[in-house]
């Protein structure tokens, strides 16, 4: 990258790492992502993510506080808004990394992990893991922030969240959502995708989609579009998981769960679309069981 964009990339002094670029001194205060300093809320073997990414021994999870996103319905909100979680440094990082490798990861997953990119710069040039980096994150990203990361990175596990400029704005926050996601995702697409003869992904990309209540043509939008562009390229994997979590009072469709209808008219599009790079999801993972009990 040029030293101009580098430099202006990670001033925190006037914070533009993603596309809210809210110009926060996040060396005092907290930016739009509602994080200061680097601050996480747990990490552990996480048996529940696709099997090509948890595999056999589960995959080294960081969760990260913060989002620039503002989903009503996150089931990590308290994270999401930093209410909660740790302070740690650039070194410290590091020695997470190291024990979780030494716990056993079969790849060292960076959850939500944007805002804070010059911190993760920082702790990649004092260490880089010997197993897969990947990137986990709501595709809510500057192509020029993942430039920054890329050569750090061997899997990106983006979210597709919406593909309506309508529903975005209601349930994100951002109604150039699906313009910024298909972008960065456009980058994370030239990963070479490598897996193992026992279906352990090395490197390459893998979009998540998750299916919504009254949101079927919609995701059927997204559908069409993975197939355009990275079907062939790329793995998607459909969720069914969404659990009526969060601040939804002023949501009132979003307080069932998705219909075993609904989910499998998702499915069925996606086959009839000739995507076979494909993972779907059991019904019973739409459960609170699944949420993670934070340690910070």
């Amino acid at each position: 990258m040029e030293r101009s964009v580098l430099t202006n990339l990670t001033n925190l002094e006037n914070c533009k790492l993603c596309p809210v670029e809210c110009g926060a001194n996040r060396l005092q205060n907290a930016g739009a992502c509602g994080a200061k300093g680097l601050k996480i809320a747990k990490y552990y073997l996480h048996p529940f993510e696709e099997p090509c990414i948890s595999f056999e021994k589960g995959s080294g999870t960081i969760f990260f506080c913060g989002c620039n996103l503002r989903c009503p319905f996150c089931q990590n909100y308290e994270l999401s808004r930093a209410q909660r979680g740790k302070e740690i440094t650039p070194s410290e990082l590091v020695e997470i990394f190291k024990e979780l490798e030494q716990q056993g990861a079969e790849n060292i997953s960076l959850v939500t992990p944007s805002h804070f990119a010059a911190h993760l710069v920082a702790a990649f040039t004092l260490y880089k893991p010997k197993i897969p980096v990947v990137y986990n994150t709501s595709a809510y990203e500057k192509v020029e922030t993942l430039q920054l990361l890329d050569p750090y990175i061997d899997i990106y596990l983006p979210d597709m969240k919406f593909y309506s400029p309508t529903l975005s704005k209601r349930y994100l926050g951002k109604e150039d959502y699906f313009d910024v996601a298909s972008r960065a995702i456009a980058f994370m697409s030239k990963k070479p995708l490598k897996m193992t003869e026992q279906g352990k992904m090395l490197s390459g990309l893998l979009v998540r989609h998750l299916v919504m209540p009254l949101c079927v043509s919609d995701s059927k939008a997204v559908l069409k579009w993975f197939a355009r562009e990275l079907s062939g390229n790329a793995y998607l994997s459909l969720m069914s998981q969404y659990t009526p979590l969060g601040k939804i009072e002023a949501f009132p469709e979003l307080s069932r769960r998705v219909t075993s209808r609904e989910y499998q008219a998702v499915v069925d599009a996606a086959l009839s679309l000739g995507i076979e790079k494909l993972f779907v999801q059991e019904r019973g993972s739409a459960s609170e069981q699944y949420v993670p009990n934070w340690d910070f």
